[in-house]
């Protein structure tokens, strides 16, 4: 039995799709030696995106699907309607474990409802929640959840906390990550009813390392490696952070560009300026994994280049690897057996 970890990338989603996607995923194959893609999508474009490309053969499949949901349709209908389609070929591939993950950059409504309705959640998952990795003055912190549950229970992003934990310290290798709640103040009173019942029950879990609020000015400093909010409120979060890194960079380049002096100012400072900027590029961290469901879905952004769907199947990998679902299933089935001794 083969050991490389299969990703099915969905090459037909996305505003960049198919030429970036494939490319991306491309790049990841050569990088990673233990990994085999399988493409899903129209069988014209795919195999002419394909054929500009040398490639190991032996490690890239296709499953054709000649239908594509589009990114208006309404999420749960198109996924029932469209058998055929990119998104629904490979997280049916997911569920009969005919492939470890999947890749997408397409509607994000038709993914989180495929992930839940066709993947199935873990045993315990009350809603599986969408967690990206930002960029934050000390490295990373995991922004959980960003889109998937906007009206969601105290219960709920108890179990984000736990999940958020294990992945920041399983896959990203931080130690005891500290865990946070999205508020308005540092104040216990402060918050809204959502984070004042909440609170309480993050401070009771033994599982995580709680350190209380959180609020949106400190994100980008580091304050907390796992920031814990609802989709709406981490939606918001998500948005304004990449359209204020857009923005800064922007001007920042403006302004070296704006004259002599500040040209050759930039030739000075070009490689230490690089390294720093790079640091705050959002598609070097891939996409939002899909916490807690049976299988390993990953969505990125709908304009996703190249650079940020190869990060995205390399994260991929390195998921399967650490076998996060497994670590969540179990300390789900902990804590129900620890509720029922104390019933």
């Amino acid at each position: 039995m083969s050991t490389n970890v299969r990703v099915v990338v969905d090459a037909m989603g996305g505003d960049n799709a198919p030429g970036e996607i494939v490319k991306g995923a491309l790049m990841a194959l050569e990088a990673q030696k233990n990994l085999t893609l399988i493409f899903t999508g129209r069988k014209k474009p795919l195999e002419a995106e394909l054929k500009k490309y040398s490639y190991d053969a032996d490690r890239v499949e296709t499953v054709f699907a000649e239908e594509v949901i589009e990114m208006a349709e309404p999420p749960v209908a198109a996924i029932r309607k469209k058998k055929d389609s990119s998104i629904v070929v490979g997280l049916n591939m997911v569920k009969r474990q005919e492939a470890d993950a999947f890749v997408s950059a397409g509607s994000t409504g038709a993914v989180l409802a495929g992930g839940q309705l066709i993947v199935g959640r873990l045993k315990g998952v009350e809603r599986p929640p969408l967690a990206p990795l930002i960029p934050t003055a000390n490295g990373v912190s995991l922004l959980i959840d960003c889109g998937a549950n906007v009206d969601a229970r105290a219960s709920q992003l108890v179990q984000f906390a736990k999940m958020g934990s294990i992945y920041m310290e399983r896959v990203v290798g931080v130690k005891r990550p500290r865990v946070a709640i999205v508020n308005i103040g540092a104040e216990e009173e402060k918050g809204n009813a959502l984070v004042k019942e909440t609170m309480p029950l993050l401070k009771e879990c033994k599982e995580i390392h709680f350190i209380g609020s959180i609020e949106a000015r400190d994100i980008p400093y580091g304050a907390a490696d796992v920031i814990v909010c609802e989709a709406f409120v981490g939606n918001v979060i998500l948005k304004l952070y990449e359209g204020t890194s857009s923005m800064l960079l922007q001007q920042v380049k403006r302004t070296l560009l704006s004259s002599l002096q500040t040209k050759l100012g930039a030739l000075l400072i070009k490689p230490a300026l690089k390294k720093t900027l790079k640091g705050f590029d959002a598609s070097q961290y891939g996409g939002a994994p899909m916490l807690g469901l049976k299988g390993l879905v990953v969505k990125t952004h709908g304009s996703a280049k190249a650079a940020e769907v190869r990060q995205s199947v390399i994260q991929c990998v390195h998921f399967s690897k650490q076998r996060i679902n497994e670590k969540i299933s179990k300390q789900l089935a902990a804590d129900t057996t620890s509720e029922s001794r104390e019933a």
